[in-house]
């Protein structure tokens, strides 16, 4: 294994950073193989009043879950920084990854703002990344449904399902500049991690389509750079999916195969730690497939049917 860093030294976390005149990022301090530079959480409003959105992990350790320091620093306390002399009107949640929704409670609990967005999912996840755990704790004061709005301030904020990921996860629309809040929907450094059973190939790639639909003018995800170029990013990630789909069915061509043994033809010179997350993909596509008629599974192995 590699002890190479996937991700650039020259983010500093807990700093606020204008992305333009409506947004601001504090970056979380948990990066990793699966969350780049950390959990972005995105300020909205210019104003009196704001939303923050994905208000990320507890804690200031380089790990989810980590204590704070014992000086009382940390993400939550970066995110009151940003928001100095503003007003927190609503904290919301894309989805509840570890990475994501805890420091809603601790945020709430200093700003009296509500918690909305996302359902709260809590599951037993087998998956292959420790900070891909549900938030069991996560306790929205007001879900949202596609098309219900939040606006304050200046801003107005739309909500559009794109389950896929999670079930339970949530964009973002910023109205008035055009801009997307794609959690880890749509991330310009990556392909998101589709784990089963809560995570859905079918509805990811709907949830891609949908996106195409619209007319956003950027991206701004939960992990890695701003997407300036949203159409064709998402046209590129369809076409990968579909490739991959094509890959498998390749494979069983030639006969029953594990999953495991897909990974290893499918994904040469990946990061050893990936192939977790690898597997539950490919793991995805064959459940996909198996609902379509097309492959079925036999004693850990699949074969076309």
């Amino acid at each position: 294994m590699s002890d190479e860093k996937p991700w650039p030294d020259t983010i500093r976390a807990g700093d606020c950073e204008r992305h333009e005149p409506l947004v601001r990022r504090v970056l979380a301090p948990n990066p990793s193989p699966y969350t780049f530079t950390g959990t972005q959480t995105w300020v909205v409003g210019a104003g009196n009043e704001v939303a923050v959105i994905d208000p990320g992990p507890t804690g200031s350790g380089k790990s989810v879950g980590d204590p704070p320091d014992a000086d009382g620093t940390g993400h939550v306390e970066a995110i009151l920084r940003a928001v100095q002399g503003q007003r927190v009107v609503a904290i919301l949640c894309t989805h509840t990854h570890r990475d994501h929704s805890p420091a809603a409670a601790p945020l709430k609990a200093a700003t009296g703002a509500p918690v909305v967005g996302c359902a709260p999912l809590a599951l037993q996840d087998d998956g292959p990344r420790a900070d891909s755990a549900f938030d069991a704790d996560y306790a929205p004061d007001r879900v949202l449904a596609d098309g219900d709005k939040v606006a304050g301030d200046g801003w107005t904020l739309a909500a559009v399902a794109t389950p896929g990921h999670t079930s339970n996860h949530l964009c973002y629309a910023l109205l008035e500049s055009r801009a997307l809040f794609t959690g880890d929907h749509v991330m310009a450094w990556s392909t998101s991690v589709v784990s089963p059973p809560d995570g859905d190939m079918a509805a990811y790639m709907a949830s891609l389509a949908k996106l195409y639909d619209r007319d956003d003018r950027v991206y701004y995800p939960a992990h890695g750079p701003a997407v300036t170029r949203p159409k064709q990013l998402v046209r590129g990630m369809l076409g990968h999916r579909k490739q991959r789909e094509r890959q498998i069915l390749r494979e069983l061509n030639k006969g029953p195969r594990g999953v495991p043994d897909m990974v290893a033809v499918m994904y040469k010179g990946l990061d050893p730690r990936l192939t977790g997350a690898a597997g539950r993909s490919v793991l995805a596509h064959l459940l996909d497939l198996s609902a379509r008629g097309m492959v079925r599974a036999q004693d850990q192995q699949w074969e076309l049917a």
